[in-house]
């Protein structure tokens, strides 16, 4: 009798021999952001909402790299800048929050 290869824990990324289940599946769909990139308006509101919600930093930086780097393969440098500079400013916010709390643990 041969033994059924249980799934493997959420979140590794692999999948059992056989299986049909993908190598990077959506395991938590509730904790999914959804981009849009088809317009610039599409790319700035989409920017706006990765400001505002609750993730960890390299989180956000990786939701704006995806959304820039499908906006440069279908040829929209535009939509594309768009998140880059989402990007720049989320990196600036973040610098400016470091320096300011490392000023004050000197002080």
């Amino acid at each position: 009798m041969v033994k059924k290869r249980k799934d493997p824990r959420v979140g590794t990324g692999k999948k059992p021999k056989g299986s049909g289940r993908r190598l990077y599946t959506d395991e938590n769909p509730k904790d999914t952001v959804r981009i849009k990139f088809a317009t610039i308006k599409d790319a700035k509101a989409t920017v706006a909402k990765v400001k505002r919600v609750r993730k960890s930093y390299a989180r956000k930086i990786q939701i704006l790299t995806v959304g820039e780097q499908r906006a440069k393969v279908m040829g929209k440098k535009t939509v594309a800048s768009v998140f880059k500079q989402g990007k720049t400013s989320l990196r600036n916010a973040r610098n400016k929050r470091v320096k300011r709390t490392r000023t004050k643990k000197r002080g």
